[in-house]
């Protein structure tokens, strides 16, 4: 059944409002995706604070461009979805897709997104995915800033040792 114009100017206008508050998008190819994961890859993002939504191309392609983000939009071949989040970890999608495509081997996977402004193509989704979430940065800073003094520690400790 075709989607009537009314409920197309109401998805463009639900994907542009998201696309407004959104702090970075990932664009989903999925295919072979069976309902039951289906199901739990919207529970599993939905834990991440990441919001999802499958829309059709032409209706996506319209949001975007409503947006008037900067550079080329990516390729989106095959059936299309959309994962945003709202908040300071703006790895969020893109990372929680990979991930969960990692397990699907081949039933999802990254076509690209929207990071910093700019449209990315799925090698540079890829790459903005494999970036640890923030708190585990904050502790990689931590242990960096951490390290010397330990070392110092450690070495003050083995000339007490010498010296007893």
């Amino acid at each position: 059944m075709a989607i009537t114009k009314n409920k197309k100017r109401d998805i463009v206008t639900k994907l542009t409002n998201a696309l407004a508050e959104a702090s970075s998008v990932a664009f989903v190819g999925f295919s072979k995706l069976s309902v039951k994961d289906a199901s739990a890859l919207r529970s599993d993002l939905s834990l991440k604070g990441v919001k999802y939504y499958v829309a059709k191309k032409t209706l996506i392609r319209r949001a975007l461009t409503d947006r008037g983000y900067a550079g080329d939009m990516p390729d989106l071949p095959g059936e299309v979805a959309v994962a945003w989040t709202v908040g300071e970890d703006t790895t969020a999608p893109a990372r929680s897709v990979y991930d969960f495509g990692k397990k699907l081997k081949g039933a999802l996977a990254l076509l690209g997104g929207v990071f910093e402004g700019a449209f990315q193509d799925a090698k540079s989704a890829t790459a903005v995915a494999t970036i640890p979430p923030v708190p585990v940065l904050r502790g990689m800073f931590v242990n960096v800033i951490n390290s010397p003094i330990q070392g110092f520690v450690i070495a003050l400790d083995k000339i007490r040792e010498k010296k007893a």
